[in-house]
């Protein structure tokens, strides 16, 4: 015999007031002006934490990622190229989806971890997302294992597997991170295949004044979209559609960028690793 005290009408399911039938605020109308918050990444609290990066001890403070780790060592140690400064010739992390936190607004950029071209191996967690695992106390990183390195440069082809690779006629030619990233690397040809069928390809949207999205060379790594939606604060786009569907699209449900809100800031091409949103005339 139960000893619940809780009285039959008590059991039964909360009925929410007819005048204001959703008796509580969803999650959603917290959310600040953008895309849904990205999750916070790196250390909790303000205390500064030491890590060990290919045996070479460095002390980061709180709020810290590992690839704020790499970055923090001399680049005889290990280059790592953080988007906002350019891809060197000789990375050892390419890092391509990610965003130098260091650049102007790029703390509302990412990171999101996407490409995994950052991977590295920890002894307490093995292969991790540089960009977006907190730099814990202690932690042992390695970037130039067999694991980590072959990590690294399969996320890079299979990146490159779905990207138009018609560079020469491509308007971000000569200053794409991708391209770049695959020549230090030496990729001459990607193990997964190119993306060369034709009738695989989407049209270029070239409806606006200012700028150009072919989305054939679009790696989905969302800097444009944080740019426009968390530091500009238009809410012209968003990611839309899933698996290989997956693309760049327009909040107003627009087909194309014509016919959106976009207000032409050019910041979303700005922020664009490779040659998918580019500002016309600029080639």
């Amino acid at each position: 015999m139960s000893t619940d005290d809780t009285s039959p009408d008590d059991a039964l399911p909360g009925v929410p007031d007819l005048t204001d039938p959703q008796p509580s605020t969803p999650v959603t109308a917290e959310f600040e002006t953008g895309t849904a918050n990205d999750p916070d990444v790196g250390t909790a609290g303000d205390e500064s934490t030491s890590v060990t990066v290919d045996g070479h001890d460095v002390t980061v403070p709180g709020g810290s990622t590992l690839i704020d780790a790499l970055q923090a060592l001399d680049d005889d140690v290990v280059s790592v190229d953080p988007g906002a400064d350019g891809v060197a010739d000789d990375a050892d992390v390419p890092a391509l989806c990610y965003y130098d936190r260091g650049g102007d607004c790029s703390d509302e950029i990412g990171p999101r971890s996407e490409c995994r071209t950052c991977m590295v191996e920890t002894e307490e967690q093995g292969l991790v997302p540089s960009c977006s695992y907190p730099a814990e106390d202690g932690l042992t990183v390695r970037t130039d294992t067999p694991d980590a390195e072959e990590a690294r440069s399969v996320n890079l082809d299979l990146v490159l597997s779905n990207h138009n690779l018609r560079c020469t006629t491509c308007n971000g030619n000569g200053r794409c991170e991708l391209q770049d990233a695959a020549i230090s690397e030496g990729v001459d040809h990607p193990r997964y295949g190119v993306f060369d069928e034709r009738d695989q390809y989407e049209p270029i949207d070239d409806t606006s004044s200012f700028i150009q999205i072919d989305r054939n060379k679009c790696i989905l790594c969302n800097r444009c979209v944080d740019a426009c939606n968390d530091v500009q604060v238009e809410g012209v786009l968003r990611v839309e559609g899933h698996g290989e569907d997956t693309r760049i699209g327009f909040q107003s449900d627009a087909e194309t960028m014509h016919d959106s809100e976009c207000v032409s800031c050019g910041h979303c091409a700005t922020v664009c690793p490779t040659g998918s949103l580019t500002e016309k005339g600029i080639g």
